[in-house]
């Protein structure tokens, strides 16, 4: 596998972004799927994965505890491209649990108790998002943080044995709002009041000035433990 993702890395990593997923959609068609959260990066992809191919399989993660503003943009997107993005939930018997454990906001009080949280709400949905998919497009960049600074446009996920795309790994934030502006594409109204990152509500909030990007996720966190689990380190390139 590696020899093979090194290949794809030379064969595509200086590609434009409309390449890249063209290629992979024709290739890997009914194996492969965009994952969104509605962020900045997530719409861009949108955008050109649905005008590389319309009936690309797009899906989110809604762990019932998002922002509103975040169902907003889902509809604008559901009603721009006439689609209906699918959406996978945390299982009701897990949350009836992990609230019998640590209660309503119990994730706050430890990083284990975050990631089991993290786990319930997010990467057991994503498990079952990802079955049958064998290539799975990301909006991860580089610049977004530090435990994402050695990412590269294809790597292998041995959590959930299939192959990452991430076509954006190389973009700065500055060109994916050109694009989003450019293209007058929907986008979530908190990134206007100081939000780069979007994630569950309670774990999500502005940044201030001079703060890193990913500074409002989990802010009582150190940096390096600022992963949810659906992206870690360690991943074959």
């Amino acid at each position: 596998m590696r020899m093979n993702l090194e290949n794809l890395n030379t064969q595509f990593e200086h590609e434009p972004v409309d390449v890249v997923l063209a290629n992979f959609l024709e290739v890997f068609s009914g194996k492969i799927a965009l994952a969104t959260s509605f962020g900045a990066e997530d719409q861009v992809l949108t955008d050109l994965v649905l005008q590389a191919d319309p009936k690309a399989k797009i899906f989110t993660l809604d762990t019932g505890r998002l922002h509103e503003e975040t169902y907003t943009v889902m509809d604008k997107i559901n009603k721009k491209y006439d689609i209906k993005i699918d959406v996978y939930f945390p299982n009701a018997s897990d949350i009836e649990v992990l609230y019998q454990r640590q209660g309503i906001n119990g994730f706050r009080e430890s990083i284990e108790n975050r990631k089991m949280c993290c786990h319930v709400r997010k990467i057991a949905p994503l498990q079952r998002a990802l079955k049958g998919v064998e290539v799975w497009i990301t909006g991860l960049r580089r610049s977004q943080s530090p435990t994402r600074e050695t990412m590269r446009l294809v790597e292998w996920d041995q959590g959930n044995k299939l192959i990452k795309l991430n076509p954006l790994i190389e973009w700065s934030e500055e060109e994916v709002w050109n694009y989003i502006k450019e293209n007058k594409l929907p986008y979530n109204v908190l990134h206007d009041q100081g939000y780069p990152s979007i994630g569950c509500a309670p774990c999500t909030r502005a940044v201030r000035e001079g703060e890193d990007i990913r500074a409002g996720r989990w802010w009582w966190e150190n940096p390096e433990h600022k992963e949810c689990g659906l992206h870690l380190k360690g991943a074959e390139k």
